[in-house]
């Protein structure tokens, strides 16, 4: 299995462009995740039709076992990001 780094994906972007130079494009880039983070921190959502769907959910505290020490501890309430596949997505991926 393979993965793309950001700066991969920054080459591949600007190859597909050559009007636009490497730096609009990480620029861009950049951008695009300062945008999707900052709408994640206010509590709110980012849906790319077809694509899928990044939103925050709330992860309930509770109690936990330290696996080093064995011993009880009380987990804090807190918010995570996460990613839901778009029908389109599901389909390109199960193909």
């Amino acid at each position: 299995m393979e993965s793309i780094a950001k700066q991969e994906l920054i080459q591949n972007i600007s190859n597909k462009n050559p009007e636009l130079s490497l730096q609009d494009v990480e620029v861009i880039v950049n951008q695009i995740f300062v945008c999707i983070s900052e709408q994640l921190a206010q509590g709110g959502r980012v849906e790319f039709r077809n694509f899928g769907m990044f939103d925050v959910k709330t992860r309930k505290g509770g109690k936990a076992i330290n696996p080093r020490t064995g011993e009880i501890v009380q987990m804090a309430e807190k918010q995570v990001a996460y990613f839901k596949a778009g029908k389109l997505l599901k389909q390109r991926i199960d193909s």
